[in-house]
């Protein structure tokens, strides 16, 4: 694995990271969920090591600062932990994925697939559906949010954006909110209401009904939605939830549905699984790519 920076339109320098190199022919790039990076998220380094031992490359496409890490300690597994996103501009997620993808390009990759995880996966359907070019081949959205059904199961949503409305409101909206979102993320005041007014992130409201499905309705390639059975963002049915989501693509009989058996949101003791699972939706895709160029 190597540390790669990809240059943003607005000069900002994104640092993500990558597995194998430009002389394979394919390339899978991942963009990460909120507060997840290469060393905090087993799940990226484990397909990417699969993926590239398999004659695939791959690169992590990281948040605009999600190497700003906060170590803490966890006296429960006396382990040193880390945890980020501090600083976040969620209404920039199209120029950031849409840099990740132009860097693989410049690379020379003949086949580009772009993949997401958690909100990751919000941030490749938010692309794929608004953008002109024809540069990504296939897309693996996996285990996505209805974003607005997230923040209502949140216990704590009214004392969260009642603080960061408080810290903005006194000039202090760049500060560090003295509490962890989530238990998992440590945020500014901005971040979070970023976070939450984050319409553009809003494509898969099939559970709240509150956002848009055009941006999947727009999607122009074939590809797979993989879930893992557990999925507490799912509201109880993951593979419900996965074709509901599905349903409003251009032409969803020609996508899959893929269900992980036991797996949690974050393929917590899964992510061998879902690098297999990874792994078989690239060959067969490539498979079924060759094979339509020889008949």
């Amino acid at each position: 694995m190597e540390i790669i920076r990809v240059n943003t339109p607005r000069g900002l320098e994104l640092k993500g990271a990558m597995w194998g190199d430009n002389t394979m022919d394919t390339v899978v790039i991942i963009m990460s969920g909120i507060c997840s990076n290469v060393f905090q998220n087993d799940l990226l380094p484990a397909t990417g090591e699969l993926l590239s031992a398999n004659n695939i490359a791959c690169i992590a496409g990281h948040a605009m600062d999600a190497f700003s890490m906060i170590a803490y300690s966890d006296l429960k597994n006396h382990t040193q932990l880390y945890t980020g996103v501090v600083f976040d501009d969620f209404s920039l997620v199209y120029e950031d994925v849409e840099s990740y993808v132009k860097y693989a390009k410049d690379l020379g990759f003949k086949n580009i697939i772009l993949a997401g995880h958690s909100l990751g996966s919000n941030k490749i359907i938010n692309y794929l559906g608004n953008t002109t070019d024809n540069l990504v081949d296939y897309f693996i959205v996996s285990a996505p949010v209805d974003l607005s059904y997230w923040w209502n199961i949140i216990e704590e949503k009214d004392m969260y954006l009642e603080t960061a409305k408080k810290f903005v409101d006194e000039g202090r909206g760049k500060e560090i909110l003295p509490f962890v979102f989530g238990g998992f993320s440590p945020m500014c005041a901005e971040t979070l209401l970023s976070f939450y007014n984050a319409y553009n992130l809003k494509n898969c409201p099939v559970l709240s009904n509150d956002g848009e499905t055009n941006s999947l309705a727009s999607i122009k390639i074939n590809g797979a939605f993989v879930i893992g059975e557990k999925d507490s963002m799912a509201g109880g049915d993951a593979k419900e939830f996965m074709e509901k989501i599905n349903s409003y693509c251009k032409h969803p009989e020609n996508n899959k549905v893929i269900v992980v058996p036991n797996a949690s949101h974050i393929f917590y003791g899964k992510h061998q699984e879902y690098a297999s699972v990874i792994l078989e939706c690239v060959e067969k895709y490539i498979e079924s790519k060759i094979f339509n160029k020889i008949s």
